[in-house]
């Protein structure tokens, strides 16, 4: 399978969501990123259950939903009945990270862990066979928009290298100030998937920017 392209929803322009879902359907994106945000974990408030809903009412392409939110165990279920299909919580809002993969699993999804930008990979030694995808935080959570955090490239190396010491099938997502200055690198180093939001909706032409996107790595595989 090709590197995957994963424009993040929360940038597109919301008073015609059903236009961007559309939009993305036929772009050569290959998930939607949905950030939920509580305004508790992260200084921010984006969306819940029914705009999640609603955007999957509307895609073809499934929906990769990090939760950026408080006690996500609360809410699995009902973000998994509302479409999701990969469900990403964080290691830092986790008290019992190994059970909530689990029920993640339970539910038929795809079980994702994010860290953010100050978390070691090392602490996910224990659970890494057990994952289907990391996100790893190349900027601080909250806000889209946000410069790019270069150690991030040294984090994906360290990361692969622990995928690989444990025979885990992981793959590794980044999330924030992606563009296609940063695209290849991130590949080289180690990534599977990439997020990208405001680089993509604030183009003007959101589909020719995914395509460039993907012509920056076309023989990169996973």
């Amino acid at each position: 399978m090709s590197v995957q392209i994963a424009p993040s929803i929360l940038a597109a322009d919301f008073a015609n969501i059903q236009q961007e879902v559309t939009m993305l359907n036929e772009s050569q994106a290959d998930w939607i990123h949905v950030d939920i945000m509580d305004g508790v974990f992260v200084p921010n408030i984006s969306f819940g259950l029914p705009v999640t809903q609603a955007i999957h009412n509307h895609a073809k392409k499934p929906l990769d939903v990090h939760l950026m939110i408080v006690n996500p165990d609360q809410y699995l279920s009902a973000f998994r009945e509302a479409g999701a299909e990969v469900l990403t919580v964080h290691y830092e809002a986790c008290t019992h990270l190994n059970r909530t993969i689990q029920f993640i699993k339970s539910l038929g999804a795809k079980a994702g862990v994010a860290i953010n930008p100050h978390t070691p990979v090392d602490l996910l030694s224990d659970c890494i066979q057990d994952l289907d995808l990391v996100c790893v935080m190349s900027v601080n959570p909250g806000f889209g928009g946000q410069k790019f955090i270069s150690n991030t490239f040294q984090k994906i190396a360290r990361l692969k290298e622990l995928i690989l010491a444990k025979n885990s099938k992981a793959w590794i997502e980044v999330d924030g100030g992606v563009s296609s200055t940063n695209a290849s690198e991130l590949i080289k180093v180690g990534a599977d998937i990439l997020v990208a939001g405001s680089f993509v909706f604030s183009s003007s032409d959101p589909k020719a920017t995914i395509k460039r996107l993907k012509d920056s790595f076309p023989s990169a595989q996973i």
